[in-house]
């Protein structure tokens, strides 16, 4: 199971990377009307728009990788525990 786990939570990690990037993007274009948020060295943006765009976008990215995290050890956690019990699920309530 565990030779399984590890590829699987990595193309996890990759599609949530993504998902969080097309995310930002979404939510800075929204804000700002811009495609994207300046570099942290650009002089032709204010210092309050960097700081901005860096706190949004570690936000995001926080957000998202906690969410895929969390959602592939619930579904580790089903697999296993459907494993213990001869591979049927069993649903409580």
């Amino acid at each position: 199971m565990g030779l399984l786990f590890k590829p699987l939570t990595m193309l996890a990690s990759v599609l949530g990377g993504i998902l969080a990037g097309a995310l930002f993007t979404r939510v800075w274009r929204a804000v700002t009307g811009e495609d994207v948020a300046p570099p942290a060295d650009s002089t032709d943006h204010s210092t309050r728009d960097v700081i901005l765009g860096a706190v949004l976008q570690g936000a995001i990215f926080a957000g998202v990788k906690a969410a895929v995290n969390r959602f592939s050890a619930k579904s580790l956690k089903r697999f296993t525990d459907q494993q213990e019990r001869g591979g049927h699920a069993v649903r409580a309530g």
